[in-house]
């Protein structure tokens, strides 16, 4: 296995368990996927882009749906964002909102979220008001 932290790996949805999806990694090695990192459907045996989140020392491979690393994710979250303020106008979340409510409307964790916020909200592209948020 030549596999390094971050690799970028095809991931074949093999079987729910109580921890998240047993996958397989590029048609070759059993890797998981946790549940509190899945934002999205997913369908047995459909085939997803992954990245390797942690190889363990008895050889287990932990997977992610997203880039690790803040730099690698925070534009296609910006980009979530920004994409719903574009088309709603508004969104009716704040950094507040609850993180069911933001996966409801955004597919996206309340961690990201915020990141997403603050990032656009330094650079002047929204505005944060107490039960919104809106495009400068």
């Amino acid at each position: 296995m030549d596999y390094k932290i971050g690799d970028q790996v095809v991931l074949s949805i093999q079987r729910a368990t109580d921890l998240g999806y047993v996958v397989l990694i590029d048609d070759e090695f059993e890797g998981l996927l946790f549940r509190n990192e899945v934002f999205q459907p997913l369908g047995r045996n459909k085939d997803i882009k992954g990245y390797i989140k942690n190889i363990r020392e008895d050889g287990k491979i932990d997977v992610s749906l997203r880039p690790l690393g803040f730099l690698n994710v925070i534009d296609l979250d910006c980009d979530v964002v920004m994409d719903a303020l574009k088309n709603q106008g508004h969104l009716m979340l704040t950094d507040k909102s609850t993180p069911l409510a933001i996966k409801g409307q955004l597919n996206m964790s309340k961690k990201a979220f915020k990141r997403a916020l603050g990032f656009l909200y330094k650079r002047k592209l929204i505005r944060l008001l107490d039960d919104r948020i809106e495009l400068i």
